[in-house]
């Protein structure tokens, strides 16, 4: 006889074994697209110099990516919310590895573009339904934490792809390094598929309805939602540091600092790996001191973290510029739950696969624009320049900071005539 799982079967050490778990798997998921992703950032030397690449078309082979990815962002939303979060991601994963795969056996500079394109599609639909995976299987006490320490992988990927992707660059080449990137991708897509837990019922995964102004929320609400634009807004804003910082610091480093390719390996991986920590540590003081207090959180974060690339940006030393640069992204990574935490809080499960979408799509305006506006700039005038670019755009997230909602009770959606979506 089957038995029957009710609310009643959920004590507490069995919710947090579910989030747990899902914590663990979804690092495992965040860091291997991560490594896939950002790789292209290493191999851009030896791809531009194989097609004989100005920095603005090298640029576009990751804007081409982020387009692509940006477009996918709210309509992954929609699938995560009908479908859930196992299936969808279980075939991102193997698509992405199939096309990671496949940029190897690219021949022109014009079927790598494509090729990237696709990459973009598959990996497009994977952030909603992880979003999706940590809503269901959390509650909302400690989401921004559990959402904290998935979002840690971006270091872990970013900081292993320069140690694992530079070593096999020079050993294999560009071609080979993905396919081996791919195969691991394929495998960890099946383990994640097979670890993801079963998810939390509803009551446990969703505020109570007298802490939210609008208990009851449909995906046309979320999508209307000017709250919810702010925070895709202000997510736009943030990422411009991540993608410009992952796409360029690299060919700075070679080309600007006289770096080998295993020396720049190494000093990118330092501040991708010291933000994991700090990621982490953001979610938990979200979780515990700052859920309505996120304003003068985030803009303290991220006036500290411009005065930092700013002395990044005069550093007269390679060891001097990898110092402030770890500085600046460790304490800006405190701020991603600033962003996250609220929005994750008060949206119902059933529709945060499309709330995550919207921001997503935002976070991927960034991806689109750092990488090419920053190689112009690189080309026109100077990488001076280009990380002033990142400076600004810091500058710019402090004082959105004061523009978004900062509590649960000032997050609010429209009347809707008909709760159906």
């Amino acid at each position: 006889m089957t038995a029957v799982v009710n609310e009643v079967t959920w004590t507490a050490r069995r919710i947090n074994r579910t989030a747990l778990i899902t914590m663990v798997v979804m690092v495992f998921a965040w860091a291997v697209d991560y490594i896939d992703r950002f790789s292209i950032g290493m191999a851009l030397p030896m791809i531009g110099a194989e097609f004989e690449l100005s920095r603005t078309q090298q640029g576009w082979l990751v804007t081409v990516f982020a387009l692509v990815y940006m477009v996918c962002q709210i309509p992954a939303g929609f699938l995560a919310d009908r479908y859930g979060s196992r299936g969808p991601m279980l075939v991102t994963l193997l698509l992405w590895s199939a096309f990671t795969a496949m940029t190897g056996m690219a021949g022109t500079f014009g079927m790598l573009l494509v090729v990237r394109g696709l990459f973009g599609v598959c990996q497009g639909h994977f952030p909603a339904a992880s979003f999706k995976a940590i809503a269901e299987r959390t509650t909302p006490g400690n989401r921004a934490t559990a959402t904290g320490v998935m979002l840690s992988a971006g270091g872990i990927g970013a900081g292993l792809a320069p140690l694992i992707v530079g070593p096999l660059l020079m050993a294999i080449g560009w071609r080979h390094t993905f396919f081996w990137m791919a195969g691991i991708g394929a495998i960890i897509g099946v383990v994640v598929w097979t670890l993801l837990p079963k998810a939390l019922p509803e009551e446990l995964s969703s505020l109570p309805r007298d802490k939210v102004k609008t208990p009851e929320v449909s995906r046309k609400q979320v999508l209307k939602s000017f709250v919810v634009w702010k925070f895709t807004l202000l997510f736009c804003v943030t990422n411009m540091l991540n993608y410009g910082m992952i796409t360029w610091v690299p060919s700075y480093l070679l080309e600007s600092r006289g770096l080998s390719l295993s020396q720049t390996g190494v000093l990118a991986a330092i501040p991708m790996l010291v933000s994991i920590g700090t990621t982490v540590l953001g979610g938990w003081l979200f979780d515990r001191y700052f859920h309505d207090h996120g304003r003068w959180y985030l803009g303290s974060i991220a006036l500290a973290t411009a005065v930092l690339l700013t002395l990044m940006v005069k550093a007269d030393s390679t060891a001097e510029f990898t110092v402030y640069e770890t500085l600046a992204l460790a304490v800006f990574s405190m701020a991603t739950m600033a962003v996250f935490g609220l929005p994750l809080r008060v949206l119902p499960t059933a529709v945060v696969g499309i709330g995550m979408g919207v921001m997503n799509f935002g976070g991927q305006v960034a991806g689109a624009v750092a990488p090419v506006a920053m190689g112009w700039l690189a080309d026109t005038f100077s990488y001076t320049a280009a990380f002033g670019f990142l400076t600004g755009t810091t500058l710019l997230t402090a004082v959105m900071a004061f523009w978004v909602p900062q509590n649960a009770t000032q997050f609010t959606f429209s009347p809707a005539k008909s709760q159906a979506s």
